[in-house]
This record gives C-alpha cells, sequence and structure tokens, in this order.
C-alpha cells in the first residue's frame, strides 16, 4: 500500500505527536480561536456539507481552522472526506486525486477512500490520478492533524488538488463530488487562504466581498468579484466546488465563522494574509 509521507511536519506544523497534539489544543484555546477544546458529537455527522479552512502554519492560521473544526466537531462524526486544495507546486496535472494508499501525519495515517475516489473519476474527466501533484503540496496535508485530533483513524478521505481553478472546473469536481458522496456522513473541505501579501485594512475590505459572495452561496459572483478586484485568494477553485456540492446536498447559504489576518498573530500589519473559517449548513 503506498504511504504518502508528510512533506509539511516540522514547518507548517510541529512533526512530533505529543507537541504536535499541543499545538491542536493551543489552536482551539487560542484568544483567536474558539477559546476552548472540542467536543465531538458522537452521532453521524448531519447538518454540514462543506467547510472553508485556511492552511497556513498553524502559528498563523491555526486558530481560524480550529473555529472552523470546533464547529465541525459540534454536527458529529464524517465518515468519508473530500479534500480539494490549490496546487502551490505546480508540479502533476491539472486536476489531480491519489486513489489509494494512505497519507501520513505524526498523529497516524488516514487511508484515502479508493472506491469513492475512482467513482469521482468516472462522473469527472477533468480530474486524473497524479500522485506528483500530492508529493510536496501543503494545502491538503495541514488540515489532516486537526480531522485526526477529532476523530482519530474513524474517517477515509480522498485528496484533490486543483492547478486549474477556472469556474467552469470548480463547479465540475464540486458536482461530481455531489453525485458520489451525498449521503449522511460525507463533507467536503476546500481548503484556501484568502488574499495575499497586502495591508491589513486593504485585504480586509477585500475579502469580505469574497465572503459575501461566499456566503450568498453564488460562485458567478464570487469569480466577477475576485477578478474586478484583484484578490489572491489561493483556492478559489475549491471554493466554487465545495459550493457546487453543497447546492447539490441542499445547503441555502453559508455561515462566515471567523475571519483573522497574519498581523493579528505578528503585529505586522504592512503585508498579511488572510484567514477565514466557513461552513455551508444544510
Amino acid at each position: 500500500m503506498r504511504i504518502r509521507k508528510p512533506a509539511q511536519a516540522g514547518a507548517f506544523y510541529s512533526g512530533l505527536e505529543s507537541s504536535l497534539k499541543r499545538e491542536i489544543e493551543g489552536c482551539f484555546k487560542h484568544r483567536l480561536g474558539p477559546g476552548r477544546l472540542p467536543e465531538v458529537r458522537e452521532d453521524v455527522l448531519s447538518g454540514v456539507a462543506a467547510l472553508i479552512c485556511p492552511h497556513a502554519g498553524y502559528m498563523y492560521s491555526g486558530p481560524v481552522a480550529a473555529t472552523a473544526y470546533s464547529e465541525l466537531a459540534r454536527n458529529g462524526r464524517p465518515r468519508s472526506i473530500v479534500i480539494v486544495g490549490p496546487n502551490h507546486t505546480g508540479m502533476g496535472s491539472g486536476v489531480s486525486l491519489m486513489n489509494e494508499g494512505s497519507w501520513s501525519t505524526p498523529l497516524g495515517e488516514v487511508k484515502i477512500d479508493s472506491s469513492l475516489a475512482n467513482m469521482i473519476l468516472e462522473c469527472a474527466p477533468i480530474v486524473d490520478v497524479d500522485e506528483k501533484a500530492h508529493l510536496y503540496e501543503h494545502s491538503i496535508e495541514v488540515q489532516l492533524p486537526f480531522l485526526q485530533y477529532l476523530y482519530g483513524d474513524a474517517f477515509t478521505f480522498v485528496p484533490i488538488c486543483m492547478m486549474i481553478q477556472d469556474l467552469q472546473t470548480g463547479r465540475e469536481v464540486g458536482e461530481a463530488i455531489a453525485q458520489v458522496a451525498s449521503e449522511p456522513g460525507s463533507l467536503v473541505v476546500a481548503s484556501s487562504d484568502m488574499t495575499h501579501y497586502e495591508p491589513h485594512e486593504l485585504a480586509s475590505r477585500k475579502d469580505m466581498k469574497a465572503i459575501r459572495a461566499i456566503e450568498r452561496m453564488d460562485d458567478s459572483m464570487l469569480d466577477e468579484v475576485v477578478a474586478s478586484n484583484s484578490i489572491s485568494i489561493c483556492g478559489v477553485g475549491p471554493i466554487v466546488s465545495a459550493i457546487a456540492y453543497s447546492k447539490r446536498r441542499g445547503a441555502k447559504s453559508a455561515r462566515l465563522l471567523s475571519y483573522r489576518t497574519s498581523g493579528e498573530i505578528s503585529g505586522d500589519y504592512t503585508s498579511v494574509v488572510g484567514y477565514a473559517a466557513i461552513l455551508f449548513q444544510i
């Protein structure tokens, strides 16, 4: 069985199991996070179709990600998760997934849902099987330790990495996932940061325009707002996929759980990255 080794352990998050658990707990208890450790409802996940979570180093985006995962925990346990993230490395095909094996982190291994992955491939010809895109990419990897902290090894997942992120591609990927993963316990996580390397006030104003479009689940509006305002969201394709998926699942709106910038952590407000946690409710 193929095991994808962690590429960012010791960089984006701690490389040791015990310190990683403490780091994640610190994100949950952080003043910019939910402020407390999560309580996991033991029932199968219900009421949630998708999340948008950031993917920077835990020091910076961890409290915002923890806000999303704390809310997820309150709604139960997912059985299978599709994590869609942008391709930062330029390696691999335009849209790629892995359809067998497992991913390893300091908290253990997470198995790929091969059956679900192969069904997505059948429904979305634009998606290829390509492991190269996943070798060093961080956007999907950094979500797994949070999920493992909450649910251990009691879930499987499918990683989808998007280099092509136009509106139609995002829709096609999201709708394909919805065709084969619409039962209770299914979840999509769209991994994305918001504006990159602009002053805090400007980044916040730009990002709120995009967030309003996401809250309305209007992917055409999101596409137009991002283009017309030059908003440097790195995972707009995964976000569009989450919107398309959530619409198919019956979601009517999305709810902003948290928005912060790196400046609120570092104290440097001259050049920040924005982070948003958003939940799509059924």
